[in-house]
């Protein structure tokens, strides 16, 4: 069972070919593409101006080279499926090359685009999809390292370029990059040096370009607000639990920024969406007090370090827990924005307005395709499908599992490797995540998907030691 490793260029055709056909459909079925409140944000700054780089310079300016040189967004969608459809196929044959059932991780790869949490959100228009491409990406280059159990330089390179991207794609890549590396220098056991010098050069690089580099062409650093909201949600939890913690001039400080009902209803621990996005909170005078308000949680971290730990462990618990938690304000997975047009996320006066707004609005290439794609998309929202189709913690878990057993199957110590990503990505979420947002997390979902047959050809190779 899985034993034939040799390279079979057509299963690598066909699967691409399989995937990006599915993928095909749904960008047909849902054109341009889903899209949320980001997503518009990602472009009117662009064409208002200033340039800001709160989110993704690079992926602004795909967006904004869609719009600007085609008058619609359906160009970065239909190269997000076709680069997912890559990144599928990639991995699939790296993980065969380790030792993976070829059969069953083929079928696995082409009908992972069947499922919304890979096909509906390979459409949607957030910075999160090429973000979690290369994840997956960097994944399949991991399992190439391991079926030769050697970082070799073209492998280097590789997770090089990957990581690089990984970190210009989401404001947070650099930790994942930093941890991801981290673990896999444990792992290795030759260029060790190399790989951490190309780690923090890959990490370095975004912030460099950040902080350096893109203000000289007149792109606005991101907000103190947006680069510190996670503390800002921590201060809100400790008061609405603990307000004996709090001064008087600490109480003067906060109402500043808002009052304190604003406060305290956004004190819930799951999501810092009710503190900072609602009309009387001010991102300006939060802005102009960032300092103060970051020297108070520095003081609730040294003297209630307990409570700020469980804040965060409880905002990450999208990568933590398997299931979500309906009875809490903020508690369930946010999975993907349904609504057709973007007035409806930004009404009058919200961002910037712009000329052509009305392209964030759902056009169906093909009405045949959805009234197929839709009804599915929406029946896999169901509570009782979140917890294995929006949530990725179950599949981390599973991946760890996987991994696990396929380097005691095969005495290889670099197959742990492949879920170096997954970990990199359990672990950064405490960092900075504002919600349970199953975007970010869907990298495991996909890659402990895709590590299922070898979880079980390892299996088999266990079973058939024990029997012999």
């Amino acid at each position: 069972m899985g034993s034939d490793t040799r390279p079979r260029p057509w299963v690598a055709l066909a699967t691409f070919l399989v995937a990006q056909a599915v993928l095909g459909c749904w960008w047909a079925a849902l054109y341009p593409g889903l899209f949320s409140r980001d997503s518009v944000l990602y472009l009117s700054h662009t064409v208002v101006g200033p340039w800001v780089s709160d989110h993704s310079v690079l992926y602004d300016s795909l967006v904004w080279l869609s719009f600007t040189k085609t008058g619609d967004l359906g160009a970065v969608t239909f190269a997000q499926t076709t680069a997912m459809a890559g990144a599928l196929t990639y991995l699939a044959q790296s993980l065969h090359r380790l030792g993976a059932p070829r059969l069953l991780t083929t079928v696995v790869a082409m009908l992972l685009p069947v499922a919304p949490p890979v096909g509906a959100f390979t459409v949607t228009l957030w910075k999160d999809v090429p973000f979690t491409i290369c994840a997956l990406a960097i994944a399949g280059v991991c399992a190439r390292i391991a079926a030769r159990r050697a970082l070799t330089w073209p492998a280097l390179a590789g997770l090089a370029v990957l990581c690089t991207l990984l970190g210009l794609f989401r404001a947070n890549g650099f930790l994942v990059v930093g941890v991801a590396v981290l673990a896999l220098v444990v792992i290795v056991r030759t260029m060790r040096v190399r790989l951490l010098l190309t780690g923090t050069l890959a990490a370095a690089l975004p912030l460099l370009l950040t902080n350096l580099l893109f203000p000289q062409f007149g792109i606005v650093a991101p907000s103190k607000t947006y680069v510190y909201h996670t503390a800002f949600g921590d201060i809100a939890v400790a008061y609405r639990e603990r307000p004996e913690l709090f001064t008087s001039q600490d109480i003067s400080l906060m109402t500043t920024v808002a009052p304190l009902k604003r406060w305290w209803e956004g004190g819930t621990c799951y999501t810092i969406n009710p503190l900072i996005w609602r009309r009387d909170f001010s991102w300006w005078q939060a802005d102009a007090h960032a300092t103060e308000l970051l020297e108070l949680w520095r003081h609730l971290l040294v003297t209630e370090p307990r409570m700020v730990i469980d804040t965060r462990l409880c905002r990450g618990a999208i990568a933590w827990r398997p299931v979500q938690d309906s009875t809490t304000a903020g508690g369930m997975t946010y999975r993907l924005s349904r609504r057709p047009y973007a007035d409806t996320y930004v009404g009058p006066y919200e961002v910037a307005d712009f000329p052509g707004r009305w392209v964030f609005s759902l056009r169906p290439l093909s009405m045949e395709l959805n009234r197929v794609a839709d009804p599915w998309l929406t029946g896999s929202l169901a509570p009782e499908y979140d917890w294995v189709l929006w949530r990725g913690a179950s599949w981390a878990y599973l991946s760890y599992v996987a991994v696990g057993l396929a380097a005691w199957a095969l005495r290889n110590r670099y197959v742990l490797g492949v879920a170096a990503i997954v970990a990199a990505l359990q672990l950064t979420v405490l960092a900075n995540i504002s919600a349970q947002d199953f975007r970010y997390m869907a990298a495991p979902i996909i890659v402990g998907a895709l590590l299922v047959p070898l979880l079980l050809g390892s299996l088999w190779r266990l079973a058939w030691s024990w029997r012999t």
